[in-house]
């Protein structure tokens, strides 16, 4: 299973992001005062700012780390607690028992012939048999496949039985292999339903100023008076907007650009307003810094459909922002390949990530679930040997052949060429993405 994280892949966070030491003017937030969040309801893509010094910055994030999905964000994976890897892998395995699932219903409801049912790849863990299926449990749940046996050289089965797959009308097998990824649309659209019945969709508040989630210790802003918690209003009598990013990036201009020289910012404090002087410190590259972390000051909170109607508005728009997204991404990294390829993951980031979703924020599970049915559907639709679209592009060849196969020998050596494709991209992106856990990059 291939997933492509982008800054716009709308996994949902709802805190503080630890902040780099760049400034990320894609970033955009809506000028007004409250509003859904645009195209998925929980898409968020936060400016990252951070006016600590680098050696800080770093040890700081040992200390507390702040979930963020971006291409930065790739350059190290935190797996966090078992537990929430377990969530995260129960995720990845329900998604591939659904599309496997499909598969399966798809062809016994119209009395294909089926052998093999299995989750996982590899040596099997456990097994049992059932009206001549074989159901498995394998080593490596990263996948799954079900198995036909039409040709299997052990089967006792004649080779022109009508219910082997491979006799079966062209209609009836496009069925079977599009099944598993009609599978995991409708289960994202169940995923997404199942929120915004029980949980809700967030809604954005921005409100003006900078919010500081946190102040180091003994930095220039702990010893001019900045505490965690507050809101910076103006700087240097520049007043900040309720435009999250760009107000982020004054203070980080205006803090920068005057390393030992006071800068006056007015703070909010609970109902207090006030002014306070700040002297950055220098930073190696002669910067200015003063040890705060910053974010748009923004609230959350979370809506639910009054009526029937509104239950199904609310779903539709959140499945199309999602369905948008994926298709988006994927777009662009085709047309901008060498540069969106590092954002390509493995199951091991997928892993990562959901794990993270799960520590940080258990909501945001929904729409990790949904956003990898949904990825999951889309790759699978790719004309590619070894998916299920390189199935369907050869099922539609004979059907503009006018019924007629390709020879067997051709059909199994491109598969077979996809299969070792796929076998190796996995490899690489399991070894490139086990390197990015930061416990991994920490012994290294």
């Amino acid at each position: 299973m291939l997933l492509n994280i982008s800054s716009s892949s709308p996994i949902s966070h709802r805190i503080p992001h630890f902040l780099s030491n760049s400034i990320n003017p894609a970033s955009n937030f809506p000028p007004t005062s409250k509003t859904h969040l645009p195209k998925s309801h929980l898409s968020t893509n936060l400016s990252n700012h951070s006016l600590y010094g680098t050696k800080n910055r770093a040890l700081f994030r040992n200390k507390k780390r702040y979930l963020h999905h971006s291409p930065r964000a790739l350059a190290g994976f935190d797996i966090g607690s078992f537990e929430s890897v377990l969530e995260a892998c129960a995720v990845l395995t329900a998604i591939v028992v659904v599309h496997e699932t499909g598969h399966f219903l798809a062809a016994t409801l119209q009395g294909i012939r089926v052998s093999k049912f299995a989750i996982g790849f590899g040596p099997i863990l456990a097994k049992f048999n059932s009206k001549n299926v074989e159901y498995s449990l394998r080593a490596f749940p990263l996948g799954g496949f079900v198995g036909f046996p039409d040709n299997d050289p052990d089967s006792d089965i004649p080779v022109d039985d009508k219910n082997l797959l491979k006799n079966r009308p062209i209609w009836d097998r496009v069925i079977v292999v599009s099944a598993g990824i009609v599978a995991n649309v409708v289960f994202a659209y169940a995923i997404i339903f199942t929120q915004v019945v029980s949980v809700g969709l967030p809604v954005q508040e921005s409100f003006p100023g900078v919010l500081v989630p946190d102040v180091k210790s003994f930095s220039a802003a702990s010893r001019g008076g900045l505490l965690r918690g507050d809101v910076i209003l103006a700087v240097d009598g520049v007043e900040l907007s309720s435009s999250g990013s760009d107000s982020v990036s004054k203070v980080v201009d205006v803090v920068k650009s005057n390393p030992e020289h006071n800068v006056l910012l007015r703070v909010k404090r609970g109902k207090e307003d006030f002014e306070i002087l700040i002297t950055p410190d220098k930073s190696f590259d002669g910067t200015g810094k003063i040890g705060v972390q910053l974010s748009p000051n923004l609230r959350f909170s979370k809506v639910r459909p009054k009526n029937i109607p509104e239950t199904f508005s609310f779903v539709g728009r959140e499945f199309f922002g999602l369905s948008y997204n994926v298709l988006d991404s994927l777009k662009q990294t085709f047309l901008n390949f060498s540069q969106t390829a590092s954002k390509v993951a493995g199951p091991v980031a997928i892993i990562a990530v959901g794990a993270e979703v799960a520590r940080s924020n258990a909501d945001g599970l929904y729409q990790f679930a949904a956003l990898l049915n949904l990825n999951l559907a889309v790759i699978n639709l790719l004309p590619l040997p070894a998916l299920d679209g390189g199935t369907l592009a050869l099922i539609l060849l004979e059907a503009v052949r006018g019924g007629r196969k390709l020879p067997l020998e051709v059909e199994q050596g491109i598969m077979s060429s996809g299969i070792m494709l796929v076998l190796f991209l996995g490899l690489f992106l399991i070894v490139k993405d086990t390197l990015n856990l930061d416990f991994i990059k920490e012994m290294l």
